[in-house]
């Protein structure tokens, strides 16, 4: 078992994530979507350009220009196309059976959702910031494993991880799916921690406790 201390310092919705869609991407992406002067156009317009050839498209062949862009190593042909018809009516990004390829269609997906103003679900994001620290003053290594399960100690009952998620957090059973409750964390410093995840998860309100002691119990094979 392992006791961590946490102090959430803020948690945010977001419906798109800095940083992750460049400026080269959209450029990139009118090249896909057939536009023939993709490099005259001035970086600041750009995005504008790609969100009116996106929606000169319908939505389930634009989805599939942008999910072939990110995630042909990923996904064969027939998955992309699946997926396009999926996602207009499925929060792909929660509920896809990949949980590795969450975050990269949680920022495919709300791209299209803004470019066409709806048509594919409006999907958000938590940005949870919290210190951790260990009775022994060094923070472990962390995984998404702990992650989840240290979060999981101050939030309600009711929560949905709470409800999913019963044995694996109790650590009766092995936690395989800790990453698709938590899509990606970093370290901000050696006791702050950046964590991302699906509104769906966790959102400000699903917190009993702003400062709690997590014990954290692992899955022992007999």
């Amino acid at each position: 078992a392992m006791k961590l201390h946490l102090t959430i310092n803020a948690v945010k919705t977001v419906n798109q994530l800095e940083n992750y869609w460049t400026t080269a991407d959209y450029i990139n992406l009118l090249k896909e979507f057939d536009y023939e002067d993709a490099a005259q156009i001035p970086e600041n317009d750009a995005l504008e350009y790609l969100q009116l050839c996106i929606t000169d498209l319908l939505p389930e062949h634009a989805a599939e220009v942008v999910l072939a862009y990110k995630l042909s190593d990923h996904l064969s042909q027939g998955q992309i196309q699946n997926l396009s018809h999926e996602m207009q009516g499925d929060k792909v990004a929660e509920d896809y059976s990949d949980p590795a390829l969450h975050f990269d269609l949680f920022n495919i997906n709300q791209l299209l959702y803004k470019a066409y103003n709806g048509k594919f679900p409006n999907t958000e994001a938590s940005i949870i910031t919290v210190a951790m620290t260990s009775a022994s003053g060094v923070l472990p290594q962390l995984n998404k494993e702990i992650v989840v399960k240290a979060l999981n100690a101050g939030l309600v009952k009711g929560n949905i991880i709470n409800r999913l998620y019963q044995d694996e957090l109790s650590g009766e059973v092995e936690f395989k799916e800790a990453a698709k409750v938590i899509w990606k964390f970093k370290m901000l410093d050696p006791n702050m921690v950046e964590i991302l995840t699906s509104k769906y998860f966790i959102e400000i309100h699903d917190f009993a406790a702003m400062e709690f002691e997590a014990n954290i119990v692992f899955y022992e094979e007999e």
